[in-house]
């Protein structure tokens, strides 16, 4: 047994070490908010924060995150069934298209802002590095960016 803090609880998972820890959030502990996306860290479909930070889950190993780190996932962002800023950020901008890819992009984005409260384009761009295959990139920009000047920045914060 395995024991995870996962979005603000304590969890045990019975799982190999070398599992990479998007199949435990998926099979083990029933979170499929994260996606399946490419399996080697290119896509970004499975983000996830791991203490504060973005992290391809699809290739890091449970071993890996198991020391008492803090893992944060889309199931995680919301504290009061309400929907985190960022979250709502993308519905007031209208930002998914397919959606598939938007929980990872959303957390790298909680991320961002947590570090870079007022982020360019190009720091979004250099950032967020998560794959839309629907293109949404102008819309993730503007989502941003009015975030960024419509709230406190602490309230970004996950």
């Amino acid at each position: 047994m395995t024991a995870l803090n996962v979005n603000g609880q304590s969890l045990d998972v019975d799982a190999e070490a070398d599992t990479p820890l998007l199949w435990v959030i998926r099979d083990h502990l029933n979170m499929t908010g994260t996606k399946f996306g490419c399996g080697v860290a290119a896509c970004g479909a499975c983000t996830v924060l791991l203490d504060g930070q973005p992290i391809r889950s699809c290739v890091l190993p449970l071993s890996a995150a198991s020391s008492g780190q803090a893992i944060t996932t889309i199931e995680g962002l919301s504290t009061d069934g309400a929907p985190h800023p960022v979250q709502q950020a993308w519905i007031d901008h209208q930002v998914p298209q397919c959606g598939y890819c938007q929980s990872g992009m959303i957390l790298a984005t909680v991320a961002l802002l947590n570090s870079n409260a007022r982020p360019s384009d190009d720091e979004i761009n250099s950032t967020v590095t998560n794959v839309c295959r629907c293109g949404t990139y102008p819309r993730v920009r503007k989502a941003i960016h009015a975030l960024a000047d419509a709230i406190d920045p602490t309230e970004v914060t996950s």
